[in-house]
Parts: structure tokens; C-alpha cells; sequence
């Protein structure tokens, strides 16, 4: 046999040598009991969490793509079931008009989402439109008409339609009036928001007067087939400001505001005077870690850095004490904790990625839940419409 022959016999040996442990190592892998691969405690605190170092902070982007981490062997897709699985809401706090709420296991970008539907996309009714009959205050017509604009009024604009262009009716438009006169001699009156009466029936100004037919009926700016006071939705909750204290204008003697004001419903998007809410904001949850002992004197210097009170010292054996972290909620990453020489060896400022503190403050239309659930609703129409699209 040749020299080249030997090498060739010898080849062929290695590579079925080869193909047998590759068949071998597969077999092995598919043998393997089925537990879910994790990643390293490093680039899983990376993953997870953003670190706010004394100068900034580090690690803050979403790692969104599948196979970022398909060297390791995990699939980094979203899926619907794993979702399903991990989100929930925490309700910390509700009250009339404001709610405090933890969402868990979402995405910043749908958090977001949820916060401008809030803002942007929840209609409410405010008052568009002003006929002002006299005005001798010293407040401007336009003046007059954006601070009337921005009275939140409590009613529920699910019950209303949006009026466009179309003819006002007692299902697209609300009606207040506004009468208010300082007699000559008295004193100074302050106008405010409980000075609105709301008119069930539409307007009472007339359109036009038409002298040439006569006993014919006035015409109005606005007027309805049916009174929105017999509807059952306002029979036991009649319609108003939400507050009545709030000052429109003040009045010097022998100055008069007469007026009336049409609502309508709007989006935020629009104009702010729509927008259900005062503020809705979120924050990443804050986790505080220790990565040391902390003891004696320098437990009582960390508590003190602490402006919010995040830390508390607990006695250990033999007259010690030790700082813990008791409040990591309270954090407002104010950071003064490590600053300063080797505090940020021994503390460290985290916050947690899909983790979100979500608070809302109603101006009065809906209560806070409600609006939230509004916004959910909106998110979902959106989805809906998008798939219809792309199918």
C-alpha cells in the first residue's frame, strides 16, 4: 500500500471515529433531564437590573432580541404563555382620585404606552364652546373661555358621543350657564365654578328672533328633543363641576358675567382640558443591597446619609448594631448613600427592569381604575387594528 493510500485509510478511520462521538454527544444532550438553562449571575443582574453608579447609570437598555443569548443556549424570544405567566398588578393604594399600582414582568415600552393612552387617548367632556352675552369684569372673553375650558366636569363621557359636526343633542352636548353680577355699593364678588348651572333642556339664549311671525317660538343655540335630567344616568347624579371652588373671576361692583358654555367630548390629544388625568407617571421599583456588613459607627453615618430613611439599624449580639435596608420602596435614587470614600463598595442602587410603580391622579370625570381600564381597552383596539391590517 502507497504512502498516500496509508493517509487515506487513516483519514476515513478518523472521521468515523469523529461521527461516532458526535452521535455519542448528541445522544448524551437529548438524554438530559429537561431544566431550564439560566444565565450567569452577572449578565443575568445585567439583564434584569439597572445599576445607578454615583455617576450614572449603567445597563439601562431592554434586551428584546431572541438570540441574544443563543451562545449560551438560551432562547431570549417573548412568549405569550411565558407572559401570561409572569405579568400581574399590585394595587398599593386606591383612593376617589388618585391610585397607586405596581405592574409586573411588562415591558418599559408598554408601560409607556399605558401613560400616554392616559394622557392622550381617554375622552372626557369639557366645555369647546362659549356664548358670552356680557362681560364687564376685567377678564378677556378668550380669557374667560380657556379658564371655562379647563373646569373638569364630573360626568361620565362613556355616556356621550362625539358630536363632529353633527347637530347638538342631549347625547353630544352638556349646557351650563353662568350669571353672575357684584351689586353697585357691595363689596368685590368672586366668581368660581359653583356659579355653572347645568341646563337638562339646552340653551335658553335665542338663535335669532323673528318679529315677522307672530306667537312663534323663540329658537335657541342648542335644543333638545328630550331633558337629560328623565335620563336614567343623570336622574340621581345630576351633572356638574367636579369642584366648585374654583375661581373663574372677581368681580368689582357693577360688573356682570352672563354666558353660556357647551360641552363636548374630546381627547387629550386634542386639547390638554381633555385629558382625564392631573399626571399619570411610573418609576422603576428601587432595590437597595448591601453588598457588605455594615456596623457600629458606620451603620449609624449610612442611616443618616439617607434623606428618605431607607436604612434602620438592628442590635445584634454582643452591644452591636447593623445597618438593613427597610424602606428600599421610599428610594429616590438621590444616591447620596454612596458617595463619598468606598461607599459604593458597600452599597448598591438598583432598579428593577420589568418591575413599575404606576400612579394615577384622576381630575374627577372617572376614577382612577376606571381610567385605567379605559387605557387598557384603547391598547387593545390598537392591537386589534393592527393585526386586521397586516392579515
Amino acid at each position: 500500500m502507497s504512502g498516500e493510500d496509508k493517509n487515506l485509510h487513516s483519514m476515513s478511520e478518523s472521521d468515523s471515529e469523529q461521527e461516532d462521538v458526535g452521535k455519542e454527544g448528541i445522544e448524551w444532550i437529548m438524554n438530559l433531564p429537561d431544566v431550564p438553562m439560566k444565565l450567569p449571575p452577572h449578565v443575568e443582574l445585567q439583564r434584569t437590573r439597572v445599576e445607578c453608579k454615583a455617576d450614572a447609570p449603567i445597563h439601562t437598555d431592554t434586551i428584546q432580541y431572541s438570540g441574544a443569548y443563543a451562545s449560551l443556549g438560551i432562547d431570549n424570544s417573548l412568549r405569550l404563555d411565558s407572559f401570561r405567566k409572569n405579568f400581574k398588578i399590585e394595587v398599593i393604594d386606591l383612593k376617589e382620585d388618585d391610585m397607586e399600582f405596581d405592574m409586573i414582568g411588562i415591558d418599559p415600552s408598554l408601560a409607556n404606552a399605558f401613560r400616554r393612552i392616559l394622557i392622550a387617548e381617554v375622552p372626557t367632556m369639557a366645555i369647546e364652546k362659549v356664548l358670552v352675552a356680557n362681560n364687564t369684569s376685567i377678564v378677556q372673553d378668550e380669557v374667560l373661555a380657556h379658564r371655562l375650558g379647563l373646569i373638569p366636569i364630573r360626568v361620565d363621557p362613556r355616556l356621550f358621543e362625539y358630536s363632529d359636526k353633527d347637530t347638538p343633542n342631549e347625547k353630544n352636548t352638556i349646557v351650563f350657564r353662568l350669571h353672575v353680577r357684584c351689586e353697585r355699593g357691595k363689596p368685590r364678588l368672586t366668581a368660581t365654578s359653583e356659579a355653572l348651572t347645568w341646563l337638562p333642556n339646552g340653551s335658553e339664549f335665542p338663535l335669532v328672533s323673528d318679529k315677522s311671525v307672530s306667537n312663534s317660538k323663540p329658537k335657541t343655540y342648542t335644543s333638545f328633543s328630550c331633558s337629560q335630567d328623565t335620563l336614567p344616568e343623570f336622574a340621581n347624579n345630576p351633572i356638574g363641576p367636579k369642584d366648585g371652588d374654583i375661581i373663574l373671576a372677581r368681580l368689582s361692583s357693577g360688573q356682570e358675567i352672563e354666558l353660556e358654555a357647551h360641552a363636548v367630548k374630546g381627547m387629550g390629544k386634542t386639547h390638554a382640558k381633555w385629558s382625564p388625568v392631573a399626571t399619570a407617571w411610573y418609576r422603576m421599583l428601587p432595590e437597595v443591597v448591601l453588598l457588605e456588613e455594615i456596623e457600629d459607627e458606620l451603620a449609624e453615618e449610612l442611616k443618616n446619609k439617607c434623606p428618605v430613611n431607607v436604612f434602620d439599624i438592628e442590635d445584634i449580639a454582643n452591644g452591636k448594631k447593623r445597618a438593613t435596608v427597610a424602606r428600599p420602596r421610599a428610594c429616590t435614587l438621590c444616591r447620596e448613600c454612596i458617595r463619598g470614600e468606598a461607599w459604593e463598595k458597600r452599597v448598591s442602587l438598583r432598579r428593577v427592569k420589568d418591575h413599575f410603580i404606576f400612579k394615577i391622579e384622576s381630575t374627577g370625570a372617572l376614577p382612577p381604575e376606571v381610567l385605567f381600564t379605559e387605557a387598557v381597552k384603547i391598547l387593545e383596539d390598537k392591537c386589534e387594528r393592527l393585526i386586521a391590517e397586516l392579515s
